[in-house]
């Protein structure tokens, strides 16, 4: 049976999705095929508009009227941008636009990949705080729909965002902050892309600094008794509890001075995953247990130390899609061993492993942490050429039983009722998008479900 390690077990792929094709000289181009990173989302728009310059989506969107998406690089599972009105990329609204010395701040445009920022705060002496797992998504999806990083001191993305530029459907470029129109501020910085276009963002950042990151197998149960007290010892930590088996892949990251020793990702490790995964689907889920133990019990701990960047984010070379939800954080434990005996319990054909995090409170309106008290985070993830439905379907009642708050980016099924109940600045917010939307510009069919639009 194959033996891989813990980066190549959770692998995830580099190629973004397939996204912006626009014609030299024109901003506006023909109607083209959509599809997300995973393959599961797609749709066919009555055209793109790529603006090179923020005066040229001021300019689209005072002479059009009709329905419009904002595009990252597709990385979101839900259906976040299909349309058939058009869909505005803003792959040429990005690098860095301007930096405080003083202040550790860096103003990017909004379509800036989050991978080609660590490199370009470097020259300047900062750095990020923190990082969620993939760097491939632009700056403005990724904080438009709370993706988060790990580690109880650590809020997501949107938490570090100091200010905003955002072009509202009627053209109105507003520029908010926590002085000047927080309440907007606060909305904006997880939006779903449904309050306008955001254009450039301004990053709370801090000086730069190494990582050393640890990583190796132990019963899930042990690590989940110890949990709290490594979450509190670690700069970050979260495991990757196995499906069908006993053990769980630990990761430990802490600030280092040690030289940096980072051995490349294993180029075989992509197909070492699929031949798991076939190898395994050979097995009946009920006998796996001591297959999947064999591989954890083979893997051994590794470690490697790098600038921050380049440890907290990671090479994903195998698609996937994913649910991810948050719980309260005294829930989580609970929440992610009933999933995980459900999994037994029920003989579901599934191989990748969860992943269990912390991730700190924030004051953003819709971040999955937002409010009084910090959460725990519990992702489930299935092969992209697998059919996810049967598996999530009977995973998210689970989450739902312990409060839990879906990623936005990520598979879910709630719509304006259940949101309400979990979100006390969720009325609000569907207000302030009434306003800045009075025509329902920005919103699809999925935007309507969240926020209770009639069509």
């Amino acid at each position: 049976m194959a033996t891989i390690n813990r980066r190549n077990w959770v692998s995830g792929t580099l190629l973004a999705g397939f996204f912006g094709a626009v014609w030299p000289g024109s901003a506006r181009s023909a109607s083209l095929p959509w599809r997300n990173w995973s393959g599961g989302v797609a749709c066919d728009p009555a055209g793109r508009f790529a603006p090179s310059t923020e005066g040229e989506l001021v300019d689209f969107l005072a002479a059009t009227s009709g329905r419009l998406r904002p595009v990252g690089s597709g990385h979101s599972f839900t259906p976040l941008v299909p349309t058939d009105g058009y869909i505005v990329v803003i792959d040429r609204l990005a690098g860095l636009l301007d930096y405080s010395e003083t202040d550790l701040t860096a103003t990017f445009g909004a379509g800036v990949r989050l991978g080609e920022m660590g490199p370009a705060l470097q020259p300047i002496g900062q750095a990020f705080f923190n990082l969620p797992d993939i760097d491939r998504q632009t700056l403005a999806g990724a904080t438009a729909t709370g993706t988060h990083g790990t580690g109880i001191q650590f809020p997501c993305l949107s938490g570090y965002v100091t200010g905003l530029r955002l072009v509202t459907p009627s053209a109105e470029v507003l520029d908010v902050d926590a002085a000047h129109n927080a309440d907007l501020f606060h909305a904006a910085r997880v939006s779903v892309g449904a309050l306008g276009v955001i254009t450039r963002m301004t990053m709370q950042n801090r000086a730069p600094y190494r990582l050393v990151q640890k990583t190796w197998m132990a019963k899930t149960e042990e690590l989940l008794d110890q949990f709290d007290t490594l979450a509190a010892k670690h700069r970050h930590f979260e495991l990757f509890p196995y499906v069908h088996s006993d053990y769980s892949s630990a990761l430990a990251t802490d600030e280092t001075d040690a030289p940096i020793d980072n051995p490349p990702v294993d180029p075989e490790g992509d197909a070492g995953f699929i031949q798991l995964i076939r190898e395994l689907s050979q097995v009946p889920p009920r006998e796996r247990v001591p297959f999947v133990n064999s591989v954890a019990e083979q893997t051994p701990a590794s470690e490697r130390v790098d600038v921050a960047h380049r440890i907290l984010a990671n090479v994903r070379t195998v698609r996937f899609n994913e649910m991810e939800y948050s719980v309260p954080i005294d829930a989580g434990a609970a929440c992610l061993r009933e999933i995980l005996h459900t999994i037994i319990e029920r003989e579901i054909d599934v191989v990748f492993p969860l992943e269990y995090r912390y991730v700190r409170r924030d004051n953003t309106w819709l971040g999955m942490s937002s409010g009084e008290e910090d959460h725990a985070a519990i992702s489930i993830h299935r092969a992209a050429w697998e059919d996810y439905r049967p598996y999530f379907d009977v995973i998210e009642p689970i989450f739902c039983k312990y409060g839990g708050r879906p990623h936005w980016g990520k598979i879910h099924t709630l719509g304006a009722e259940q949101l309400t109940k979990l979100y006390p600045r969720f009325e609000e917010f569907r207000a302030l998008r009434a306003q800045l939307d009075p025509e329902g510009r920005m919103l699809n069919d999925h935007l309507r479900k969240l926020f209770g639009v009639s069509a």
